[in-house]
Order: C-alpha cells, then structure tokens, then sequence
C-alpha cells in the first residue's frame, strides 16, 4: 500500500529511499483516504527524510521527486530558505522608485541626479566660505557649518540605493546594507534636529546679551555641543539597530520607499515589535519632541526679547537675524511630520503620495537651506561675491 519503501543496499550501513515512486497514483490514495492512514503515511514519510543523502544510495536523486511526490513529503521551513537562518532573514530588502513613473525613468533619474548636484554644491559652498573667510569664524556661523554638514550626511546616506534605483535599475539592497543605511540616515536626521535646536539658543542669545554673544558662545562651547549633539544620535539609534536585527522577518522584504527608514522596515517583522515600538516612540519624544518644543520656548523668549526694544528699527533688525533659521525649521520639521502621520494613518493614500512626501522629506531641506542662506545673509552673500571675483582675477 505504501508506494516508498526502505531498502537494504549491498554496503553495510547505507539505505536509500526510492521516492520516485510516490508517484501519481500513491498521492491520489493519501487524498482519499481517511485522515488517520494519511497522518500515518506522512509520518512514516517524515521519518524517512531524516536519513542524510550521505547514508543514501546513488539510486536517491532530489531530481527524481515527482510534483504529486514533492505534495506528499514534508514542505522547507523558511528556516531552509531564508539564509538558513532562524530569524527568517530575508537576503535583501527590495526598494521602489516612483510608482507610475517607470517609463520616464531617464528625466525621474535626470531630476534626481541635479538633485543631489545642488545639495552637494550648495552645501559645500557653504562650508568653504565659512571655512576660509576669517570674517564669518563666529558662532552662528559654526552653527551654520553643522547644519550644512550634517544635511550632506543625510544625502550621502540615501544617495546609494536612490541611485541605482534611478539610474541602474537596481532595486534590491542588502540587509545588512539596508539597516546600516536606516542608521546613518536617522542619526543624521536627529543630528539636524540637535543642530536646530543649537541655532535657536544661539539666536536667544545674541538677541538677549549682544555684547556677551562671543564670551558665552565660546569655540570649546561650541564644539561641546556638537559632540554632544552626534552622541545622542549614536547612542540613541544603536538600541534601534540590534533590535530590529533581531526580529524574525520571515522572508518579507518589500519596503515602500527609496531608501530605508525604521518606520517602514518595522512593519515587515512577524515576530513582536512592541520593543522597537516603545524604544522609537522614546526616541522620537526625547530627539524630535523635546528639540521642537525647545525651539518653540526660544522663539518665545526671544519675541518677548524683542518686543522689549524700544526702537522699532532694532525691533526688526533683530527679528530679521531669525528669519533664515524660522525657514529651516519650517522645512525640516512640515515634512518630516507629514511623512510620520503619512506613515501613520495613511496606508489606504496612494503609493505615488507616500513616495513623493518620503523624497521631499529627504531633498527639501538640504537643497533649499542653501540657497535660503545666501541670499538672507549678507556675510555669506558678499563672502561668495568675494571668493568669486578673487578666483576670477586670479585666472
């Protein structure tokens, strides 16, 4: 009745399983019959897999397995397929590009490419002038260097898989490529919020005591809160990293966006996320939260500053030294919250909404501080003029 049998070989200690002939017939009995025989005939089966091909004879081939056979044995877990790996780890995330938009790929990888041209250009232009120009060493200028840096440090964390999405066709990264993206990307993007929050008591601070501006705002100063800014991001996203790495993910792997972020990575475990859950939601209150209402408190202080002069010509000459920074914050903060509550609450929007409000959280700021900058601030504007006509001259 049974259609695989185990036979004896002519060597001493080894056997072989004749699966070939768990053939159509012997699976259309185990459909008919009643559920106790094909209970039994599956654990005999199972039974049988355990022998290893090295025990077997060269009469057993995994090739022979008829389709109607390989019904019958017991099916690979995802432990067998997914990296052999007890976490079911995928091998790579598969990222999107913009959903109906594949046939104008070349003017979509054309847009992107100036992109990243501008924020490259416009913020290395910033960090050049006030690294040569003497005159702009002071502290909002520091502070302003920090902000350019840390945008080029969001921009080259998402540029390699938005890249060879656009321009290659490559829409698969690694795990461990994927999770080292989200890492870098987040303690940039909490890095600029540090930063934000470091330019707004810099404003207070220059509006409330001018002549004690640079005496309280030392270099040491500075630097330590710059140190102490790229700290808390590390030590903050670190937890992040090992946790997600540890859940199971049981073989999903499509993510919705162009480059990784921890909101979307967290929706594809299977196993209980309640931990990165509750760590995120402290990261984000303790980073992004406590910055922004930090912010809000300094403009207060600062408007209540400001409504003490008595001047009205001083009134707004202070209150113009705070227009480029009110800018940043507007265009960090609008899209970094609609892409969260996006995240949030809308799953039902369409594909072609959450990739275009992930891509401007990710270009908006970096492209446009820049330019914001040099046209609200004279120093940087006559540094850029200078810098320009000496080159000039000295060609």
């Amino acid at each position: 009745m049974l259609m695989a049998w185990l036979e004896g070989n002519s060597k001493e200690g080894e056997a072989w399983i004749d699966v070939s002939a768990a053939s159509s017939p012997a699976c259309e009995i185990l459909m008919v019959v009643d559920s106790r025989f094909q209970q039994e005939t599956l654990t005999f089966l199972q039974n049988t897999e355990q022998l290893s091909p090295s025990s077997m004879g060269s009469r057993w081939r995994k090739s022979e397995l008829t389709p109607c056979a390989s019904l019958c044995l017991p099916k690979k877990s995802h432990h067998d397929v997914f990296n052999g790996s007890l976490a079911f780890t995928p091998v790579t995330f598969t990222l999107v590009g913009i959903p109906g938009l594949e046939a104008e790929l070349i003017w979509v990888s054309i847009t992107f490419c100036l992109l990243y041209i501008i924020i490259f250009l416009g913020n290395g232009i910033i960090l050049h002038i006030i690294r040569i120009d003497p005159a702009l060493h002071q502290p909002m200028y520091f502070f302003l260097a920090m902000l350019a840096f840390v945008e080029l440090g969001v921009s080259a964390s998402t540029m390699p898989t938005v890249l060879e999405i656009f321009l290659c066709g490559i829409n698969d990264v690694s795990f461990g490529g994927c999770l080292l993206q989200m890492f870098s990307t987040h303690s940039f993007t909490i890095m600029e919020s540090g930063v934000l929050l470091a330019m707004s008591v810099d404003r207070f601070v220059a509006i409330y005591s001018p002549l004690n501006y640079t005496t309280i705002l030392t270099i040491p100063r500075i630097i330590g809160m710059g140190a102490t800014i790229a700290f808390r991001s590390v030590v903050l996203m670190f937890p992040l990293l090992f946790l997600l790495k540890g859940l199971p993910f049981c073989g999903h792997n499509n993510l919705t966006h162009s480059y990784c972020l921890h909101s979307d990575l967290i929706k594809l475990p299977c196993g209980d996320t309640r931990p990165n859950s509750i760590l995120g939601l402290f990261v984000i209150t303790s980073t992004f939260g406590l910055d922004s209402l930090l912010i809000v408190v300094s403009y207060m202080l600062i408007l209540h500053t400001v409504l003490g002069i008595a001047s009205g010509t001083g009134r707004w000459r202070a209150l113009n030294t705070c227009v480029s920074h009110i800018c940043a914050v507007l265009m960090y903060y609008v899209p970094m919250i609609s892409l969260s509550l996006l995240h949030r609450f809308g799953r039902h929007l369409p594909p072609l909404l959450q990739t275009v409000m992930a891509n401007a959280y990710l270009f908006f700021p970096p492209v446009v501080n820049p330019i914001i900058y040099s046209i609200k601030t004279k120093e940087i504007r006559s540094s850029i003029v200078r810098t320009l006509t000496r080159k000039r001259h000295g060609i």
